[in-house]
């Protein structure tokens, strides 16, 4: 069994194995920046968390199939060959110690896509059976219920409940020809149910048309994380489908950094088509609302604040000044860390590392780098526009007794909206 499953994974590694895969390996020059771009070969000094170093299973499939100094290699009984114990052994590089946060390809002096690889050495490792647990059981819950954490529509539906009897505002569910389709992380729905209540607000007092939808509101991708295209692309058809069923021409991708680049950048590449509609993240929607002076907003943030930048958004999507413009309308005193946008450092938990229970440890070590930072600049509250960022933000800081709440940038703009006058508005619809 362990025979047939590595010769499938080694076959996935062959199929991955495309020219950009063929040039990034022969252009590396081994000079080892990659390693001081990756906060989890930085905070553990072990050369093995280097990142082009875990790309060696990927390497070794591509110099004995696709080169000829490893067919000749081959022919003398000189070439390494991928083993199922090697793949053992690479599991922790390639999913724990690996957030995909994409550092290490804007930093390579060759412009080697080291992120890129990762993703498709995943595909290999999946198919060789060499993935995590957490990440298993995320994609397959992810398939039967619809949600990597197990949710079903019934949870959402009771915190809608909960967001309309505290706001007094409906909640759009199914609503055909609206402007946006909503789409959540089950993360928000768990653990930050003060989005859903942002948005609801938020939209209200813009006059945007919305809905959420019963058919598909995670907007997670498990496979993505794990490396499965072909769950990955079922994911992505459901939204797709949602989004026609119900006519919308723009879907919302809520605060969580890695489910936009899902269904913004690899959707469309997943399913073979463009989509009939648009795909924007949260905070460019608000963006948009602010230019247009559509977001009105009173007082301000009076305590000093500073920002992470997901790596997913600012990084991989140029989504970097939309965030401060937005947090220029409610904080006074506001400081960006020394490294920020594209330059950000990651907390550590993206990538499915999140998902990973055997990664705590490493993820923890990891986030030093991003409590260097903080620590350098003295915020009293930090702001991110991520959901898994956001626990990584409080766990590590709870971790290293730093008293510093987190709050979503959604979250800190519904909270200073000018409020309508509803009474007024009730009298004169009467």
């Amino acid at each position: 069994m362990t025979e047939l499953t590595l010769e499938r994974g080694l076959a996935a590694f062959r199929a991955e194995i495309d020219a950009p895969t063929a040039a990034f390996f022969s252009s590396c020059v081994h000079c080892g920046i990659c390693a001081q771009s990756c906060p989890f070969y930085l905070e553990t000094g072990d050369p093995k968390y280097t990142p082009i170093l875990k790309l060696e299973p990927l390497r070794l499939v591509w110099e004995a199939e696709f080169t000829l100094w490893g067919k000749i290699k081959g022919l003398l009984g000189l070439q390494q060959k991928v083993t199922d114990a090697m793949l053992a052994e690479w599991e922790e590089l390639l999913y724990d110690s690996c957030s995909m946060c994409g550092r290490c390809s804007m930093v390579c002096p060759v412009g080697n896509d080291l992120a890129y690889m990762i993703r498709k050495s995943r595909e290999g490792m999946v198919q060789a059976g060499h993935a995590p647990e957490g990440l298993i059981n995320a994609s397959i819950r992810a398939i039967t219920t619809g949600s990597p954490m197990g949710l079903q529509w019934k949870t959402l539906a009771v915190q809608i409940k909960h967001v309309e009897a505290s706001t007094g505002l409906e909640i759009p569910v199914d609503k055909q020809g609206a402007e946006y389709m909503v789409l959540m992380s089950s993360m928000e729905i768990i653990n930050f149910p003060e989005y859903l209540e942002a948005i609801t607000k938020i939209f209200d007092h813009a006059g945007v048309t919305w809905t959420l939808s019963t058919e598909c509101f995670e907007a997670t991708n498990a496979g993505i994380q794990i490396g499965n295209k072909d769950i990955a692309a079922q994911l992505v058809e459901r939204v797709v489908a949602a989004a026609e069923t119900l006519k919308v021409p723009k879907v919302i991708s809520p605060e969580c950094g890695h489910a936009f680049t899902a269904i913004r950048w690899e959707g469309p590449n997943l399913i073979g088509r463009p989509y009939p509609f648009r795909v924007f993240h949260i905070v460019e929607v608000l963006e948009e609302l602010r230019a247009a002076g559509r977001l009105q907003t009173e007082g301000k943030e009076s305590d000093r604040l500073s920002m992470h930048d997901p790596c997913n958004l600012a990084r991989k999507s140029g989504v970097i000044q939309q965030q401060r413009n937005l947090i220029d309308l409610v904080a006074e005193d506001f400081v960006d860390l020394k490294e920020h946008g594209k330059f950000q450092w990651c907390c550590g938990a993206g990538g499915g590392v999140s998902s990973n229970e055997r990664a705590e440890e490493l993820k923890m070590a990891a986030f030093k780098r991003k409590k260097a930072q903080i620590e350098e600049v003295a915020p009293e509250r930090m702001v991110t526009m991520c959901a898994t960022c956001r626990t990584q933000l409080e766990e590590g800081l709870e971790t290293f007794n730093m008293e510093i709440p987190v709050i979503g940038l959604t979250e800190m703009i519904a909270e200073h909206l000018v409020e309508k006058p509803r009474a007024a508005e009730d009298d004169a619809e009467a």
